[in-house]
């Protein structure tokens, strides 16, 4: 489960495709065995990955690389309807991340729509992969999440006729954030969904605790313009907080920053966050996993233990968004 969380924590600062779509989110690093490049069936979707490792680019089946992606994203012990929305999700994602390359390629892509470069693109697994991480539980997780794509599988999400940008969380806190407030940028179909079930998710809450030295030595490196003279207690002041919980604005020994800048520097689970001092330690309590944007993937699960289908969840978490045959 930590692993899921954190490639999801992993999701770059700002979708590559953000601009665009405004206008109209860990695999094992083992090699493996497999062909470094297969043929996709005949008439198949299909979609370009860059094998990170190895420097060469695979062609797969859509079908064969939405399996990987949702075996690397999401836990096979969610409800099928959370798998399902997941595989939408993702498949949107890849469909969207095409178009873009076509438009505007990235060069270190080497020709390639996306890479399983999970730091900046959805994770994947390798069949052999899934295999090494889900041990003997691998072929009943593998034949549950084949299911559920194979059912949904000619679905993408889309809005205004172009595919949406997918983003998805591990979990919110309590209420999903907008894409203006974590990007920058405003996607009418990105913004704040309630999720309250979220709160009753494992690790909802995260105590990190800090020395004075430690904290220090973090923003220091971080943020090298900031002045740490001051009293320990005035080095992070934050300043607006978004009404799902967000970090928006701060400062760091008189610097201004942002929430998602203060994650990354002290490696936190969200931007959701308040601060209490005991002494010379610091405890940081986060809400929630991930940047809180799009899709909750525990909201989503509470959903469907819930009675909602895949189609019920991504209409909740899209707002305005419509599904559609690909």
């Amino acid at each position: 489960m930590v692993l899921f969380g954190l490639a999801i924590a992993a999701v770059p600062a700002v979708p590559a495709f953000i601009t665009r779509g405004a206008n109209s989110g860990a695999a094992s690093s083992e090699e493996t065995t497999e062909p470094s490049e297969t043929e996709a069936p005949e008439n198949d979707e299909s979609i370009k990955l860059l094998d990170v490792s190895t420097g060469e680019v695979m062609t797969l089946s859509m079908r064969d690389y939405v399996i990987g992606a949702v075996c690397a994203e999401m836990p096979a012990s969610f409800e099928e309807e959370a798998l399902k929305a997941q595989a939408v999700a993702v498949h949107t994602y890849a469909v969207c991340q095409q178009e873009l390359q076509a438009e505007s390629p990235t060069p270190e892509l080497q020709g390639a729509d996306l890479s399983n470069d999970s730091s900046h693109y959805q994770a994947y697994f390798t069949k052999s992969q899934a295999m090494q991480f889900y041990g003997t539980g691998f072929d009943t997780a593998y034949a549950k999440i084949t299911s559920a794509v194979e059912e949904v599988l000619p679905y993408i999400l889309t809005y205004d006729d172009e595919p949406v940008i997918a983003a998805f969380c591990s979990m919110s806190s309590g209420t999903t954030e907008s894409a203006e407030n974590v990007w920058g940028q405003a996607v009418p179909y990105l913004v704040p969904a309630d999720s309250k079930a979220d709160e009753s998710a494992p690790n909802f809450l995260d105590e990190t605790v800090f020395t004075k030295s430690e904290l220090r030595e973090k923003l220091e490196t971080a943020f090298p313009d900031g002045d740490f003279s001051s009293p320990a207690k005035e080095w992070i002041e934050t300043e607006e907080v978004s009404d799902s919980g967000t970090v928006l604005t701060a400062k760091a020994g008189g610097e201004n920053v942002t929430g998602q800048q203060l994650r990354t520097a002290l490696d936190l689970r969200s931007a959701a966050f308040e601060i209490e001092w005991d002494g010379d330690s610091c405890t940081i309590t986060t809400k929630g996993c991930g940047h809180g944007v799009g899709m909750s993937q525990y909201g989503a699960d509470a959903m469907a233990k819930g009675g909602a289908d895949w189609r019920d969840i991504l209409l909740h978490y899209y707002k305005g968004a419509e599904i559609v045959k690909k």
